[in-house]
C-alpha cells in the first residue's frame, strides 16, 4: 500500500517519496487514467496523515506514446507534483523517427522526468538507439531529467550514458522502480551508476531538499501548473 511504502522509506532515512504507478497504456500493469489517479489522491492524503515529518508525491509514470505525445491529458498532469514519462512499446523504431519522438516528448512542458530512457531490459532486449546526444540537450533547455533506473534488470541510463546527459546539461535522478518495499535496495545499484558516470548529488534530483524539489519542478511546469506544496 502507499502506507507501507512511505513507512519503508521513511525508514530508510528518506524524507519524501514520489507515488508514480503507470498511466493507463501499460494495462498489464493496471495502469491508472485521471479518474482513478484523483482517487489515489485521496489515498496519499490518508497516508500523510499518518505519517510525521514526511512527504508523498503524486506522480505518474506516464507512456510516451509512438508520435511523442503522452498517455495521459494535459489537465491531469498539471494536478500533479511529478511527471515521469517513459517509452515502453515500439522501442524498435528507426533512430532518426524515434529522436523526432523521443525530442517531442521531452519538451512537454509536463514533462519532469524520462523513465528509463532507453527501455533495455538486460539479457532480454537492447533498447531504443536514438541521437542521445540531441535528446538530452533538448531535455536539458527544458529541464526534463534523465532517470538512473536502478532495477538490476534495467540499469537504464548506463554509466556512458548517464555521463552524456550531465554532458548535456541535465540533471539526473535515482529512481528505485521499487515496487515492493525491498525494493528500494536498488537505490543502491544506481548509486554505483551515478558514481561510475562521475555523477556527483549536485546533479541529482533525490538528492534535493523538498521545498528545492518543489520550487525546481514547478520551475520546469507551466506557470500555475502545480501547487507550491505537495497535496
Amino acid at each position: 500500500t502507499v502506507l507501507e511504502m512511505a513507512r519503508a522509506a521513511q525508514a530508510r532515512g528518506y524524507s519524501y517519496l514520489a507515488i508514480t504507478d503507470h498511466s493507463p497504456r501499460m494495462p498489464i500493469v493496471n495502469g491508472l487514467g485521471p479518474e482513478r489517479l484523483a482517487a489515489q489522491a485521496a489515498v496519499i492524503r490518508q497516508a500523510m496523515e499518518q505519517m510525521e515529518s514526511f512527504t508523498i508525491l503524486r506522480g505518474v509514470e506516464c507512456d510516451i506514446l509512438e508520435d511523442g505525445s503522452l498517455d495521459l491529458p494535459d489537465e491531469t498532469l498539471a494536478e500533479l507534483d511529478l511527471v515521469v514519462i517513459s517509452p515502453h512499446v515500439k522501442l524498435k523504431m528507426e533512430p532518426a523517427a524515434m529522436t523526432e519522438r523521443m525530442l517531442r516528448a521531452v519538451s512537454n512542458p509536463h514533462a519532469d522526468i524520462v523513465g528509463h530512457p532507453t527501455g533495455r531490459r538486460l539479457g532480454a532486449r537492447p533498447g531504443a538507439t536514438y541521437d542521445f546526444e540531441a535528446v538530452f540537450k533538448q531535455a536539458a533547455k527544458h529541464r526534463t531529467a534523465m532517470e538512473i533506473d536502478c532495477d538490476p534488470a534495467r540499469m537504464d541510463l548506463s554509466p556512458e550514458l548517464a555521463r552524456l546527459a550531465a554532458d548535456c546539461g541535465c540533471r539526473l535522478s535515482l529512481d528505485s522502480d521499487a515496487h515492493y518495499i525491498d525494493q528500494f535496495a536498488y537505490v543502491d545499484s544506481g548509486a554505483w551508476i551515478a558514481r561510475q558516470a562521475g555523477v556527483g548529488p549536485d546533479r541529482l534530483l533525490n538528492c534535493l531538499e523538498l521545498r528545492e524539489l518543489l520550487t525546481y519542478l514547478s520551475q520546469s511546469a507551466p506557470p500555475a501548473a502545480r501547487p507550491a506544496e505537495p497535496g
